[in-house]
């Protein structure tokens, strides 16, 4: 098996989360100026070129650093004891600092103001409740195909975000930076810092529930059985992470 040094996943997390926030607000932009006023087909370039865009970023990076690019996906990994807490933590610093440089690399590329800040509302309980839904649904899908596909990662994860732009009412940020990115872009990807604030909680809630569900649903009974584990050990303690 190939290793790489902390430096190199660094910088895959950083480039990932880099480029997967220029497509979206990229692909944001160039969808509202060619749609003509049209929303919903501005909305559907959007989700294209995102789960398109994920599935390359996630097939180049996995092999790197697991191509997490997504804090509530670092925090559901670090749950579940897949990565330290110490790079956890450096991980959530990368995808922070490449999910500002992508959104500052879309507004140059389209001749737009650098430094922006968002003034498009997305608020409500309603929408707090569809990150809820798009978060965890992402956190089960990766788990899911870590446990049974995990030739699938990159297909399962861009098809499914592509599914939540349009199933979800917040249009499925799923991503707590991505959504502090979109808060310093004032286009069609666009949201207000205060509605951010309440995005970024539901999604860690909803991570940290979706990796105890999947710590419980993905394992066969049997191999749990063969692990230790007895069905007093749940009544007493709750679904292991």
């Amino acid at each position: 098996m190939e290793t790489f040094s902390t430096t190199q996943k660094l910088a895959a997390e950083a480039l990932g989360t880099a480029f997967l926030l220029a497509i979206v607000v990229g692909s944001g932009v160039m969808g509202d100026t060619l749609a003509g006023g049209n929303v919903a087909l501005a909305l559907l370039a959007n989700a294209v070129a995102t789960g398109a865009g994920l599935y390359v970023l996630i097939t180049i990076f996995l092999p790197i650093s697991g191509a997490h690019f997504n804090p509530a996906v670092t925090l559901a990994m670090a749950a579940r004891k897949k990565i330290a807490p110490g790079m956890a933590i450096a991980f959530v610093g990368a995808q922070l600092v490449g999910a500002i440089a992508g959104v500052w690399a879309a507004h140059a590329m389209f001749d737009l103001e650098i430094l922006q800040v968002s003034v498009k509302a997305r608020s409500g309980m309603g929408q707090i409740f569809g990150e809820c839904i798009a978060t965890f649904g992402l956190v089960l899908t990766i788990f899911g195909c870590v446990r049974f596909r995990p030739d699938s990662i990159a297909a399962g994860v861009g098809f499914y975000i592509t599914a939540g732009y349009w199933f979800t009412s917040s249009t499925s940020f799923a991503n707590p930076a991505v959504t502090i990115a979109r808060a310093f872009t004032d286009t069609f990807a666009g949201v207000r810092s205060e509605d951010a604030a309440l995005f970024i909680l539901a999604q860690g809630l909803a991570a940290l529930l979706a990796a105890a569900i999947a710590a419980w649903l993905f394992e066969p009974r049997d191999a749990r059985a063969k692990a230790g584990y007895s069905p007093a050990d749940e009544e007493g303690t709750g679904a292991a992470l």
